[in-house]
């Protein structure tokens, strides 16, 4: 199978940025499955409906949100009825939503998309170690699910690879999210699993990770309340990672970082190509 992970979603410019290039390289690549994480689509805050559909119709088989999975109000009603939308697991019992759910993909494939959200340097939540445990237990891989996908949203690069490292050999890929700055530690694991510490973001990188810089900066400097924070304005690249798995085990053979657009330096999946 062939998977592909795309990291934070930061206002218009990573909209555009996706829905630009996703169609395309879904046909160039032949890709099984795309999850993208969206929760800073909105004006950098959160998610609307009407944007969920828009990535999904884009190409996206699933969407994961995270730590602004509630700052559109009206999330917290659509997430309900739309299953491709996945909040954190470890959330406390009654949250709506859901945080996991077997994907059918469009190549007949099932992926079982999980999230989980850290708790060093994040707000206190559940166990996201036992979150991801009771998930992956009721949707084993190789048995119910072709493949797996993790998205661990987390500041501490420290929880990141311990959850990497805890989940190896039982999911396809564990991808971090968050900190909207892609890492170069992409591989696979011993165990068999795809790992990366963070996906990056889709949007602007002349900024200050996806906000336009003035503000940003101001607030460093001054510490007193201003503006609100907005997405930057330029053209946005497409970050994230691919992932080939095995068909009979849905264990990673092949990973390649992914980065498209302008800022950073391009690099793809050419073993694709």
């Amino acid at each position: 199978m062939r998977l592909l992970f795309l990291g934070d979603i930061v206002g218009r410019p990573g909209r555009n940025a996706v829905i630009e290039r996703l169609p395309g390289l879904r046909d160039r690549w032949q890709l099984d499955c795309v999850v993208i994480n969206g929760e800073n689509s909105a004006g950098g805050f959160g998610i609307t409906e009407a944007i969920c559909d828009e990535i999904l119709a884009a190409g996206a088989d699933a969407i994961t949100l995270g730590n602004h999975s509630w700052d559109q109000r009206e999330t917290l009603v659509f997430i309900e009825r739309q299953p491709r939308l996945i909040r954190p697991a470890n959330y406390p019992p009654g949250t709506p939503g859901r945080g996991a759910n077997l994907i059918d993909t469009r190549s007949g494939a099932r992926v079982l998309v999980v999230q989980a959200m850290g708790r060093l340097y994040m707000d206190a939540l559940d166990d996201p170690f036992a979150a991801v445990d009771r998930e992956l237990e009721t949707c084993p891989m190789g048995q119910v699910a072709d493949a797996v996908i993790v998205d661990f949203h987390a500041e501490a690069t420290s929880e990141k690879e311990a959850m990497g490292h805890y989940l190896d050999g039982r999911a396809s890929l564990v991808v971090g999210t968050h900190t909207h700055v892609p890492t170069a530690d992409h591989r696979v694991l011993a165990g068999g699993t795809a790992y990366m510490s963070d996906a990056g973001m889709c949007g602007d990188y002349d900024s200050v990770l996806g906000m336009q810089k003035e503000e940003a900066i101001r607030r460093f400097i001054q510490k007193t309340p201003g503006t609100r924070l907005e997405p930057g304005l330029n053209e946005g690249t497409l970050s994230g990672i691919a992932v080939e798995t095995d068909d009979r085990t849905g264990l990673a053979v092949r990973v390649a970082a992914l980065r498209l657009g302008p800022n950073l330096e391009e690099t793809w999946p050419r073993f694709w190509d």
